[in-house]
């Protein structure tokens, strides 16, 4: 049976990367943890510049692993077990996370910090070229 999506159209040639890509968003659109915002700042050379910040409370750096492939920016954090800690009550879980962001094409990755319990991975979109091309038509006559 073949599906049809709005990318079926005559029009869009070339998108079914993009179909792809939201069929990947929505399988992972109900994980929630850990809580993230996005904010965005224009740069000063007319592009653009966006920090996405998790709370990862109690990770430290050489717990979180921030790895790009491709177009795909994953998070993944996993802390250890203190065997010397005696719990009495455990409320604060020691759980493994992975959360992945799919950047835009030309979008990079400057640098991740961790401070005060929040990540901050701080991403660069240069000012795209407005690139106008006349195509040269050729008569086979």
């Amino acid at each position: 049976m073949t599906r049809l999506t709005s990318f079926s159209s005559p029009y869009l040639l070339g998108f079914d990367q993009v179909e792809a890509l939201l069929d990947r968003i929505a399988k992972t659109a109900g994980d929630n943890f850990p809580p993230y915002n996005i904010e965005k700042f224009t740069a000063g050379n007319g592009g653009e510049r966006l920090r996405i910040v998790l709370a990862v409370a109690g990770f430290r750096g050489r717990d979180l692993d921030v790895t790009l492939d491709g177009s795909t920016l994953t998070i993944s954090g996993a802390q250890k077990d203190d065997p010397e800690r005696d719990y009495l009550h455990r409320g604060i879980a020691t759980r493994r996370f992975v959360r992945s962001f799919v950047l835009a094409e030309g979008m990079d990755v400057k640098d991740a910090e961790v401070e005060n319990g929040l990540l901050a991975i701080n991403l660069v979109r240069p000012q795209p070229d407005n690139n106008v091309r006349k195509i040269p038509v050729i008569d086979r006559e």
